[in-house]
């Protein structure tokens, strides 16, 4: 196959790219913008770049001299600013050219940290609702410059030409959009200023805005940011700030601590969610950058253990991602995630110092965050762990009041087993703590760094059962048969069956079983199943080793005593199957299908017995 030959040119010779702008629009408006609605922000952050710029060129203008004027009547959408403008030089250097922005002009390199947007293409959003942008603008820069008026189309196309002064009497810019017939969600008067209010609320600049209807302009932002206001009173400033968050999340906060890093320009608050949420879930925040919404799904700004707060914050420093929609992972970002996170550990021990009601209320809910932080955090864990509760046999208690009553701590690996042990070990003075929930068993080992006196040792099933009172040598041959045969029963259990007693009377049988010990028990039952081989052999020899686990009949207990003495062989393997069954559902412990079918079949023996009795 033979190429056409290509049009001659220098060898070497640069070439320049070919851009299809309608299919970049496309492009952005999959891509890189979340929704058409962010035309009016991208029109906004223009404005206010172009007031800075102006403020910069003339410090000694009064505050609020210049400002944005929005107007929308569903025919057209106009952003007016009184910003720096643009020459007609300035039209065909960044309008005309895509992805150059007038904020990383030569000219203005030092002051771009001064500005929102960097990337000189946010002017293309406008195309997502309307086929033409309209702008005219006049420089301040220059005192006699002309008046330009530029036309971009969503075909590539453009035309700029001069106008006369009296077309733009004062320096500014002014962009006018007509909406495109599809666009009319998004360009409504009504939604328009529900956008500018959205994006713009907390801007330092004077913004209006003006529907039409011959009434005057309403503001946008009338007041600036909560926390940027003087208050009469300290509780006074306290009730605002939480106003602000509920009308901002909707629910009344827990507490809400005021945010400050004057090395980045941040300011903001954190609300204290007044209900626990599941661990690890991390809330979105809304983030602002000198002013502008950047996002409401600002997650990456907090550390993940924070996830009990939820922050409205305002930054200087903090760098947008292209799309203006995020934040830019880099130094600055991960060194405001470290001192936001220092400002949440300060006030968790303000309250733990000087408010004990809040801290009670507060780890009332989130104790899951505050365990989360107290196992990589030292001081949290020394000031908060005696507060922390956990689940013990005293009930739900702190460790502290727990340690106040056993000088030995005793701690489960599973939620199971210390639901298999709770009443027996109670009964019998231990002091076990459910160490099978996240974080539990980690922390609860670390209580001897705060209480020296007291120990901390894992539950071991030869520990409990070493506080079960043995059965006199009389009982203990007189149910010898019996034991026998329930032993001979659950030996596809891997389960001994022995006689103690212990409280409370009314537990028929202990099943002590850990889910270690079962674990082993599945890995030999693949050695029973292997014929042979050098893997059978080296499973077979761990089988020999498997713990085996120990249902435990209670010799207080009626049913029991009557069960030992079954003379019937049938019968009384039958009754050793359901004690076995009942001491596994108690356990709550997933079951095996083989367990299953037991506690069913042994159900259904037991009520033919019966029913063959009274007959």
């Amino acid at each position: 196959m033979t190429l056409p030959d290509a049009p001659s040119s220098p060898a070497g010779a640069d070439r320049t790219f070919q851009v299809d702008l309608r299919g970049l629009v496309d492009l952005l408006s999959h891509h890189l913008y979340s929704s058409p609605r962010v035309y009016l922000r991208e029109l906004l952050q223009n404005a206010v770049d172009a007031l800075t710029a102006r403020h910069a060129l003339e410090p000694a203008a009064p505050a609020g001299s210049f400002g944005i004027r929005l107007y929308a009547d569903g025919s057209a959408v106009r952003v007016e600013d009184d910003g720096v403008g643009l020459t007609e030089a300035d039209v065909h250097s960044f309008l005309a050219t895509i992805g150059r922005s007038s904020k990383r002009a030569e000219q203005v390199t030092e002051q771009r940290g001064d500005f929102i947007g960097q990337f000189g293409i946010g002017l293309l959003s406008c195309f997502l609702v309307a086929d033409e942008i309209h702008v005219v603008s006049r420089s301040a820069r220059t005192p006699d410059a002309p008046a330009v008026e530029w036309r971009g189309r969503g075909d590539g196309s453009y035309t700029i030409r001069t106008l006369r002064s009296s077309a733009r009497p004062r320096p500014g810019t002014t962009v006018t959009l007509t909406p495109r017939a599809d666009a009319g969600e998004w360009t409504r008067p009504t939604q328009v200023r529900a956008l500018a209010r959205h994006f713009g609320s907390l801007l330092r600049h004077p913004v209006t805005f003006d529907d039409g209807s011959g009434g005057p302009g309403a503001a946008v932002n009338p007041e600036p940011a909560p926390w940027a206001r003087t208050y009469p009173t300290p509780g006074a400033r306290s009730r605002a700030l939480a106003a602000y968050g509920e009308d901002v999340f909707g629910f009344t906060p827990l507490d809400t601590i005021e945010l400050d890093l004057p090395a980045v320009g941040l300011k903001g608050i954190a609300c204290v969610l007044p209900q626990a949420v599941p661990a690890g879930r991390r809330h979105g925040h809304r983030v602002h950058v000198k002013g502008m919404l950047l996002s409401e799904q600002a997650d990456e700004i907090l550390p993940e253990w924070a996830f009990f707060v939820r922050c409205v914050v305002d930054a200087e420093s903090l760098r947008p991602t292209a799309s203006r929609e995020s934040l830019y992972e880099d130094d600055t970002l991960a060194a405001v995630r470290d001192a936001l996170a220092e400002r949440l550990r300060a006030w968790i021990a303000r309250a733990a110092a000087s408010d004990p009601d809040l801290l009670a209320r507060f780890l009332h809910v989130h104790h899951l965050a505050v365990k989360s932080l107290a196992v990589h955090d030292d001081e949290i864990l020394r000031m908060l762990l005696p507060w922390l509760p956990f689940e013990t046999t005293d009930g739900h208690t702190t460790l502290d009041e727990f340690a106040r009553t056993h000088r030995t701590v005793l701690v489960t690996s599973s939620v199971e087993e210390f639901r298999q042990v709770a009443a027996i070990a109670s009964a019998a003075g231990l002091g076990v703590v459910n160490g099978g929930y996240t974080y539990d068993r980690e922390l609860v080992h670390r209580l001897p760094e705060i209480r020296p006196q007291t120990s901390v040792a894992d539950l071991d099933p030869a520990t409990l059962t070493a506080h079960l009172d043995p059965v006199d040598r009389e009982t203990e041959l007189a149910a010898a048969a019996y034991l026998a045969r329930a032993r001979e029963a659950l030996a596809v259990f891997d389960c001994d069956v022995a006689l103690r007693t212990f409280q409370p009377a009314s537990a028929p049988a202990l099943l002590v079983d850990s889910r270690e010990a079962r674990h082993e028990r599945t890995r030999s039952q693949l050695a029973r199943e292997q014929e042979g081989g050098l893997w059978g052999d080296i499973l077979g020899a761990l089988r020999q080793e498997a713990p085996r686990a120990q249902l435990i009949l209670n010799q207080l207990n009626p049913l029991v005593r009557t069960a030992v003495a079954i003379d019937e062989p049938e019968l009384a393997r039958t009754s050793a199957e359901a004690l076995y069954g009942q001491a596994a559902l108690l356990s709550r412990r997933p079951l095996r299908a083989a367990e299953s079918s037991l506690i069913n079949r042994s159900f259904l023996d037991l009520l033919a017995h019966a029913l063959r009795k009274d007959h």
